[in-house]
Protein backbone atom coordinates (compact mmCIF):
# COMPACT_ATOMS: atom_id res chain seq x y z
CA UNK A 1 0.00 0.00 0.00
CA UNK A 2 1.06 3.42 -0.97
CA UNK A 3 0.90 6.77 0.97
CA UNK A 4 -1.33 8.32 -1.64
CA UNK A 5 -3.37 10.88 0.25
CA UNK A 6 -6.27 10.57 -2.67
CA UNK A 7 -6.97 6.90 -0.98
CA UNK A 8 -9.64 9.11 1.30
CA UNK A 9 -11.51 11.74 -0.18
CA UNK A 10 -13.73 14.35 0.66
CA UNK A 11 -11.01 16.14 2.84
CA UNK A 12 -10.01 13.93 5.66
CA UNK A 13 -6.39 13.67 5.17
CA UNK A 14 -4.20 10.42 6.51
CA UNK A 15 -3.19 12.30 9.58
CA UNK A 16 -7.02 13.07 10.67
CA UNK A 17 -7.42 9.56 10.21
CA UNK A 18 -4.73 8.98 12.42
CA UNK A 19 -5.50 11.03 15.02
CA UNK A 20 -9.09 9.29 14.97
CA UNK A 21 -7.60 5.93 15.54
CA UNK A 22 -5.34 6.87 17.94
CA UNK A 23 -8.27 8.31 19.92
CA UNK A 24 -10.19 5.63 19.74
CA UNK A 25 -7.37 3.21 21.09
CA UNK A 26 -6.49 5.35 23.96
CA UNK A 27 -9.79 5.69 25.03
CA UNK A 28 -10.16 2.47 25.79
CA UNK A 29 -6.49 2.35 27.22
CA UNK A 30 -5.15 -0.04 24.97
CA UNK A 31 -1.15 -0.51 23.71
CA UNK A 32 -0.76 -0.74 19.81
CA UNK A 33 -0.31 -4.23 20.61
CA UNK A 34 -3.85 -4.74 21.46
CA UNK A 35 -5.42 -2.68 18.79
CA UNK A 36 -3.28 -4.92 16.55
CA UNK A 37 -3.94 -8.28 18.46
CA UNK A 38 -7.77 -7.53 17.92
CA UNK A 39 -7.70 -5.79 14.58
CA UNK A 40 -5.45 -8.54 13.00
CA UNK A 41 -3.65 -6.03 11.92
CA UNK A 42 0.24 -5.42 12.45
CA UNK A 43 1.40 -3.25 15.00
CA UNK A 44 4.03 -1.71 12.56
CA UNK A 45 0.86 -1.05 9.94
CA UNK A 46 -1.02 -0.37 12.97
CA UNK A 47 1.13 2.77 14.49
CA UNK A 48 1.92 4.16 10.63
CA UNK A 49 -1.78 5.00 10.35
CA UNK A 50 -1.59 6.62 13.35
CA UNK A 51 1.04 8.77 12.27
CA UNK A 52 -0.35 9.38 9.00
CA UNK A 53 2.74 8.13 6.78
CA UNK A 54 0.75 4.58 4.88
CA UNK A 55 -2.44 4.91 3.51
CA UNK A 56 -4.44 1.62 4.87
CA UNK A 57 -6.76 -0.74 2.70
CA UNK A 58 -10.18 -0.92 2.94
CA UNK A 59 -9.94 -4.29 4.57
CA UNK A 60 -7.12 -2.59 7.47
CA UNK A 61 -9.65 0.18 7.97
CA UNK A 62 -12.60 -2.28 8.58
CA UNK A 63 -10.67 -4.28 10.53
CA UNK A 64 -9.45 -1.46 12.78
CA UNK A 65 -13.29 -0.35 12.78
CA UNK A 66 -14.34 -4.08 14.03
CA UNK A 67 -11.79 -3.91 16.37
CA UNK A 68 -13.62 -0.96 17.98
CA UNK A 69 -16.67 -1.91 17.78
CA UNK A 70 -18.04 -0.14 15.25
CA UNK A 71 -17.67 1.07 11.49
CA UNK A 72 -15.74 2.62 9.02
CA UNK A 73 -18.43 5.92 8.62
CA UNK A 74 -18.03 6.14 12.61
CA UNK A 75 -14.55 6.04 12.11
CA UNK A 76 -13.80 8.48 9.22
CA UNK A 77 -16.67 11.00 10.51
CA UNK A 78 -18.08 12.57 13.94
CA UNK A 79 -21.54 11.83 14.57
CA UNK A 80 -24.55 14.50 13.31
CA UNK A 81 -24.42 17.41 16.04
CA UNK A 82 -28.28 17.66 15.79
CA UNK A 83 -31.04 14.67 15.80
CA UNK A 84 -34.03 15.04 12.73
CA UNK A 85 -33.33 14.95 9.29
CA UNK A 86 -30.03 15.00 8.38
CA UNK A 87 -28.91 15.43 4.56
CA UNK A 88 -25.29 14.29 3.59
CA UNK A 89 -24.85 16.22 -0.01
CA UNK A 90 -22.58 13.59 -2.51
CA UNK A 91 -19.75 15.97 -2.39
CA UNK A 92 -19.42 15.38 1.37
CA UNK A 93 -19.74 11.60 1.40
CA UNK A 94 -16.70 9.55 2.29
CA UNK A 95 -15.09 7.61 -0.69
CA UNK A 96 -12.72 5.30 0.50
CA UNK A 97 -10.36 4.05 -2.91
CA UNK A 98 -8.61 0.62 -2.32
CA UNK A 99 -5.42 -0.38 -4.35
CA UNK A 100 -6.60 -3.29 -5.27
CA UNK A 101 -9.18 -1.45 -7.46
CA UNK A 102 -12.29 -0.74 -5.58
CA UNK A 103 -13.91 1.67 -3.82
CA UNK A 104 -16.57 2.05 -0.88
CA UNK A 105 -18.60 5.44 -1.00
CA UNK A 106 -20.55 5.50 2.13
CA UNK A 107 -24.04 7.30 2.11
CA UNK A 108 -25.24 6.64 5.71
CA UNK A 109 -24.05 10.15 7.63
CA UNK A 110 -22.55 8.92 11.47
CA UNK A 111 -25.57 9.61 14.21
CA UNK A 112 -25.25 9.48 17.83
CA UNK A 113 -25.80 6.23 19.41
CA UNK A 114 -26.52 4.77 16.03
CA UNK A 115 -24.34 1.99 14.66
CA UNK A 116 -25.53 1.51 10.96
CA UNK A 117 -23.86 1.82 7.38
CA UNK A 118 -25.24 2.07 4.17
CA UNK A 119 -22.80 2.14 1.60
CA UNK A 120 -22.17 1.24 -2.58
CA UNK A 121 -19.64 -0.44 -3.51
CA UNK A 122 -17.64 -0.64 -7.37
CA UNK A 123 -15.59 -3.53 -8.01
CA UNK A 124 -13.44 -3.34 -10.98
CA UNK A 125 -13.17 -6.00 -13.40
CA UNK A 126 -12.03 -9.27 -12.08
CA UNK A 127 -11.22 -7.32 -8.40
CA UNK A 128 -11.39 -9.79 -5.53
CA UNK A 129 -12.24 -7.11 -2.01
CA UNK A 130 -10.68 -9.96 0.55
CA UNK A 131 -12.01 -11.32 2.89
CA UNK A 132 -13.45 -9.28 6.44
CA UNK A 133 -13.42 -10.46 9.68
CA UNK A 134 -16.94 -10.74 11.45
CA UNK A 135 -18.61 -8.22 13.34
CA UNK A 136 -19.88 -8.69 16.69
CA UNK A 137 -22.59 -11.08 17.59
CA UNK A 138 -25.87 -9.42 16.70
CA UNK A 139 -25.00 -7.79 13.59
CA UNK A 140 -26.98 -7.76 10.52
CA UNK A 141 -26.08 -6.88 6.84
CA UNK A 142 -27.77 -6.95 3.64
CA UNK A 143 -27.00 -6.82 0.27
CA UNK A 144 -28.42 -5.62 -3.23
CA UNK A 145 -26.44 -6.09 -6.61
CA UNK A 146 -27.15 -2.73 -8.51
CA UNK A 147 -24.83 -4.00 -12.24
CA UNK A 148 -22.26 -6.52 -12.39
CA UNK A 149 -21.95 -10.11 -10.98
CA UNK A 150 -20.46 -10.43 -7.00
CA UNK A 151 -19.57 -13.93 -5.82
CA UNK A 152 -20.30 -12.94 -1.35
CA UNK A 153 -19.06 -15.74 -0.11
CA UNK A 154 -20.07 -16.45 4.09
CA UNK A 155 -17.93 -18.56 6.13
CA UNK A 156 -16.32 -19.86 2.97
CA UNK A 157 -19.73 -20.68 0.73
CA UNK A 158 -20.04 -18.82 -2.51
CA UNK A 159 -23.10 -17.16 -3.81
CA UNK A 160 -23.42 -15.72 -6.93
CA UNK A 161 -25.75 -12.80 -7.33
CA UNK A 162 -26.46 -11.09 -10.08
CA UNK A 163 -28.41 -7.27 -11.24
CA UNK A 164 -31.62 -7.35 -8.80
CA UNK A 165 -30.52 -9.72 -7.02
CA UNK A 166 -30.05 -9.35 -2.90
CA UNK A 167 -29.42 -11.39 0.17
CA UNK A 168 -28.77 -11.19 3.61
CA UNK A 169 -26.12 -12.75 6.04
CA UNK A 170 -25.45 -12.38 9.40
CA UNK A 171 -22.60 -9.87 10.24
CA UNK A 172 -20.66 -11.90 12.54
CA UNK A 173 -19.45 -14.71 9.99
CA UNK A 174 -16.72 -14.60 8.08
CA UNK A 175 -17.53 -13.02 4.90
CA UNK A 176 -16.09 -11.64 1.09
CA UNK A 177 -16.85 -9.42 -1.53
CA UNK A 178 -15.47 -10.53 -5.40
CA UNK A 179 -16.43 -9.46 -9.07
CA UNK A 180 -17.52 -12.29 -10.99
CA UNK A 181 -18.50 -11.24 -14.11
CA UNK A 182 -17.35 -13.46 -16.53
CA UNK A 183 -16.63 -10.37 -18.89
CA UNK A 184 -13.47 -9.35 -18.11
CA UNK A 185 -14.09 -5.77 -18.75
CA UNK A 186 -17.44 -5.65 -16.46
CA UNK A 187 -17.62 -3.52 -13.09
CA UNK A 188 -19.60 -4.47 -10.35
CA UNK A 189 -22.01 -2.86 -8.37
CA UNK A 190 -23.17 -3.25 -5.13
CA UNK A 191 -25.01 -1.73 -2.06
CA UNK A 192 -24.41 -2.88 1.33
CA UNK A 193 -26.55 -2.06 4.75
CA UNK A 194 -25.11 -2.99 7.87
CA UNK A 195 -26.52 -2.65 11.38
CA UNK A 196 -23.90 -3.75 14.26
CA UNK A 197 -24.23 -5.34 17.36
CA UNK A 198 -22.98 -4.29 20.66
CA UNK A 199 -19.09 -4.99 21.05
CA UNK A 200 -17.31 -6.06 24.28
CA UNK A 201 -14.63 -4.19 23.32
CA UNK A 202 -16.32 -0.73 22.95
CA UNK A 203 -16.24 0.99 26.64
CA UNK A 204 -19.16 2.70 28.56
CA UNK A 205 -19.86 5.81 26.57
CA UNK A 206 -18.30 5.11 23.65
CA UNK A 207 -19.97 4.66 19.97
CA UNK A 208 -21.42 1.33 20.66
CA UNK A 209 -24.42 2.72 22.98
Amino acid sequence: MSGDTNALSSGLSMAELGARVRAERRARGWPLERLAELSGVSRSMVSEVERGTKTPSVLVLDRLATAFGTSIARLLDDPAARPGVVVLPGARQRVVRDPAGWERRILSPALPGVEFEFMRTTLGPGVDAGEFAPHAPGSHEYVAVESGRLRLTVDGVPHDLGPGDSAYFPGDRRHAFANSADAPGDPCVYYLAMTLGASPHTPHGGHGE
